[in-house]
């Protein structure tokens, strides 16, 4: 037992000491940069010599990160709901690789989540959700394969460990248990390729401060188009 102990401890050892040599020319691509883990991470993997390709959903979002980051990180708008976007954004990354082919997509972006029991919604809330964190994140992944197979790299899913419990109403929680099996699928089939496909179930993190008057006026809004009846229903004690 102690040396299968001792093992298992220098075979981690080793894992973590290994890092990805030869830097130059390796693209990687990610999604939701504007703030947060997507921002952070394009910063750190510019300054650590990659070529960085960040997707912001605005032009201000955009124009702070290439401010404060090298001329080699690119910046391309994208928009998860809007396939026409996402094409665009396709051909600008695939004009960016050339012939090398796409070393890293780092999915993260993800759309506003209406909290609220699920009795309250409508499948447009639904759709507002999946759209844009479950269905646009595998449009832009199936577009993106042809050059990640060509530079047997690897796809890293995001995924807020918060979306893996169902303690609310609404999509969240549907669309992050949908990207773990749209991942734990790819990676069985992208094996052949070389291709690694990796999750990250990350935790909580300080981006910001929280504004919980967004919350609230959400909920205000979906309780004020309820039916009277509807609102019978749960009373004003509940709400």
């Amino acid at each position: 037992i102690l040396a299968s102990i001792l093992s298992l401890i220098i075979y981690w050892l080793i894992r973590d000491r290994y890092r990805v040599r030869n830097l130059d020319g390796k693209h990687v691509f990610i999604t939701g940069c504007d703030t947060g883990l997507g921002n952070s991470l394009a910063k750190w993997l510019d300054k650590r010599g990659f070529c960085v390709i960040a997707a912001c959903a605005t032009e201000k979002g955009g124009q702070e990160l290439q401010s404060c980051t090298s001329l080699s990180l690119k910046t391309v708008n994208l928009n998860l709901v809007d396939s026409n976007s996402i094409a665009r954004a396709v051909m600008f990354v695939t004009e960016q690789t050339a012939d090398k082919g796409l070393f890293g997509l780092v999915s993260n972006a993800e759309g506003t989540a209406p909290v609220a029991p699920t009795d309250w919604l409508t499948i447009e809330d639904f759709h507002s959700v999946m759209d844009g964190n479950l269905l646009g994140l595998i449009e832009i992944t199936l577009k993106l394969l042809p050059l990640l197979k060509k530079a047997e790299g690897r796809v890293v899913n995001l995924i807020n460990a918060k979306g893996l419990m169902a303690f609310v109403g609404g999509g969240y929680s549907l669309s992050k248990w949908g990207m773990e099996a749209f991942s734990d699928m790819l990676r069985i089939e992208m094996e052949h390729f070389g291709v690694k496909v990796s999750i990250v179930e990350h935790g909580f993190f300080k981006a910001g401060e929280v504004n919980s008057d967004i919350t609230e006026n959400y909920l205000f809004k979906l309780w004020n188009r309820m039916t009277p009846e509807m609102r019978d229903s749960y009373g004003e004690k509940y709400f």
